[in-house]
């Protein structure tokens, strides 16, 4: 390497060191499509006792070769863009490289020095959190890779499905969030730490839970205010939440909400209903709606996403599952895909709510902040 190259080299080593010390959570774009890797930060208390600063997180992985649902010949897709990250252990070197720029000392695989203290890791991965049991989220192969002793939690169908593989020591049924039990801590079922839950939200009449939501919650930032920011109200639909200003709850959290299919805003209500009360940090919700034919929908779409996060008010709003895929099967014949831009859905999320019955501020859409994180890439979530 010669000098001008690597004194660029370090001048980014450098500033990517520097934001690694905000200590925040970092989502990392793992293809083009829907696999994430979240890292939360520890809090301070966990970290004295542990080898590690982040708390690993893997989400429904699928890296190489295809995937089919109910049988080859009906439907089957594989990435038209290459993963950036193929395999669980380029996953765990990731995780690996995050520590070592953080503050940890990788000695060699699997192995890391904290305070001159040497600690041999099995993994790097602390949870693996699965949306639905569609082999496009639930990925055998991808998964068969993860360490057996890492816990799977899973939406009910897709924690049977992992569970009958015989490979994970301990696979949880993810618990419904909802506004009869509103404190978040009741969702933190073992092994995860108390500072951390794992849910799910889920929409009316929404059967087979395919427009449903994963709900990550950890307390780990010690500034968070005692109130989220102001949300509109859902009575549009006849479904409001009233939020008592006058006597706010305490213990705050923040969340992150992943809905590769997209949840009907709506089914939102809960996270305003919570208590403590929860500040959504990233939405991850598509753009794209996609559909078969006119019958069934499949993805919601850019214009559900804006209202979504017209009530969220998540301080990112980050697209996912929006691969156009290499598809075989009867199903690619009927499958319809209308690729929104953000202005659009915009436009006429704007004309939708100024023909309906509600109040709309001027700066309604004002804080809808759209990042574009893309195959390979990572955000600090500040």
């Amino acid at each position: 390497m010669d000098a001008p190259s690597a004194q660029l080299h370090l001048e980014i080593r450098d500033a990517v060191v520097r934001a690694l010390a905000t200590r925040r959570p970092i989502l990392h774009h793992l293809n083009a499509d829907t696999s994430w890797l979240l890292q939360i930060p520890r809090p301070a208390s966990a970290i004295k006792h542990g080898s590690r600063i982040y708390y690993n997180i893997l989400i429904d992985p699928w890296f190489v070769g295809g995937q089919a649902d109910v049988a080859r010949w009906f439907s089957q897709q594989w990435h038209a863009t290459e993963s950036a990250v193929k395999s669980i252990a380029e996953v765990e070197e990731l995780a690996q490289q995050v520590e070592l720029l953080t503050g940890g000392m990788r000695l060699g695989r699997g192995s890391i020095r904290k305070r001159n203290v040497e600690v041999e890791t099995e993994t790097c991965i602390d949870a693996v959190a699965i949306s639905h049991e569609f082999t496009d989220h639930c990925h055998m192969e991808t998964l068969l890779e993860v360490h057996p002793n890492v816990p799977v939690f899973a939406t009910d169908d897709a924690a049977k499905l992992v569970a009958s593989w015989g490979h994970f020591r301990t696979v949880v049924t993810t618990p419904t969030f909802t506004d009869a039990a509103t404190d978040w801590h009741d969702y933190s079922l073992a092994p995860l730490p108390s500072w951390l839950s794992i849910s799910r939200l889920t929409a009316h009449k929404d059967t087979l839970f395919y427009h449903s939501a994963l709900l990550i919650t950890f307390a780990t930032h010690p500034f968070l205010p005692t109130t989220p920011k102001k949300r509109p109200s859902l009575s549009i639909n006849g479904d409001g939440f009233d939020f008592d200003a006058a006597n706010p709850p305490s213990e705050p959290a923040e969340c992150i909400i992943y809905t590769p299919h997209g949840i009907p805003h709506t089914a939102l209500a809960p996270v305003a209903a919570a208590d403590p009360p929860l500040h959504t940090l990233a939405f991850l919700h598509g753009l794209h709606d996609v559909s078969i034919t006119n019958t069934s929908q499949l993805n919601l779409g850019a214009k559900n996403g804006v209202l979504a996060q017209r009530f969220l008010r998540a301080k990112y709003w980050i697209a996912t599952h929006d691969e156009v895929k290499t598809g075989g099967g009867l199903m690619r014949f009927f499958l319809k895909r209308k690729i929104w831009t953000l202005d659009d859905a915009l436009r006429e999320a704007r004309a939708e709510l100024s023909g309906a019955d509600t109040y709309m501020d001027d700066d309604e859409f004002g804080d809808v902040r759209f990042e574009d994180v893309g195959n390979g890439e990572s955000r600090i979530l500040e």
